[in-house]
């Protein structure tokens, strides 16, 4: 038993040193973090900032070592007091402050109307992907087509909220603000003045754009998801004389394909 008992507080003793002496070996360095708790668009200064104590072989990455390296830079994520400020935590010096601190340089945020319907049921948060799907009549067409006129889309803020809600609650927003290229932001103005806007949720950890999908027109629909046959077109010199109708209702006419079979329909 005594020897069993020195024998284990030998070990204790030497597991212990070896831990103290690894400590002692450690260098500490400082890095800047956050004085008090800070809001989205605070600009950092020497008077919100301070530096930390910090070991030197668990540094995050992005941290820094200097105040001068932040001064001047909007902060783009709220902040708790003592916590290391990381470089994807800033933005550029001059960006401005609250959501214009957001946008990176190049981009653009584009303001679009919403509602309960095209707004996904109150889950678009700032920080989701979402597709753009326009329907409109295309010009001397008669029926309606539904089209995606932008994929992968970053929410920058729903309604005037620029942080998503720690517990994921939906909100009914009227104005979505959407990151965007110019010419991006020139698609859907164009769009949005042409048509409907639909937004489309994507999973977070969809990036993949959809490649070459072809329009949904409304006669696709009827005839079972197939493409319509082609429009009759007059041969040269032959002039079309629509069919009119015999009674004061207009007649519509839709020719049905399945298989070899060719049909016509009348309503």
């Amino acid at each position: 038993m005594i020897i069993a008992a020195l024998l284990a507080g030998g070990i204790t003793y030497l597991f212990y040193r070896r831990m103290s002496a690894r400590v002692s070996q450690r260098k500490a360095v400082q890095i800047v973090a956050a004085k008090v708790d800070l809001s989205v668009g605070v600009t950092l200064s020497a008077d919100n900032v301070m530096l930390l104590d910090w070991y030197s072989d668990a540094l995050p990455s992005g941290a820094f070592t200097n105040v001068a390296d932040v001064n001047g830079h909007p902060l783009l994520y709220p902040m708790s007091a003592k916590e290391p400020i990381l470089q994807r935590d800033i933005g550029v010096v001059g960006a401005g402050i609250g959501l214009a601190g957001k946008i990176p340089e190049g981009m653009r945020g584009v303001a679009i109307r919403s509602n309960e319907i095209i707004g996904v049921a109150g889950f678009l948060y700032p920080g989701s992907r979402v597709d753009l799907l326009m329907t409109f009549t295309p010009p001397g067409a008669p029926l309606p087509v539904t089209e995606t006129v932008l994929q992968n889309v970053e929410v920058l803020t729903a309604g005037q909220t620029i942080e998503p809600d720690p517990q994921g609650k939906p909100q009914t927003v009227n104005v979505v603000t959407l990151l965007l290229s110019p010419e991006n932001s020139q698609k859907l103005q164009l769009a949005s003045a042409q048509g409907n806007i639909q937004f489309v949720l994507r999973s977070g950890a969809d990036q993949k754009e959809i490649a070459d999908l072809r329009p949904t027109r409304l006669d696709e629909l009827v005839v079972g998801g197939k493409p319509a046959p082609p429009p009759v077109v007059a041969a040269p010199g032959v002039k079309h004389t629509p069919r009119k109708p015999t009674t004061q209702n207009p007649i519509y006419l839709m020719e049905v394909i399945q298989g070899t079979q060719r049909s016509v329909q009348k309503f």
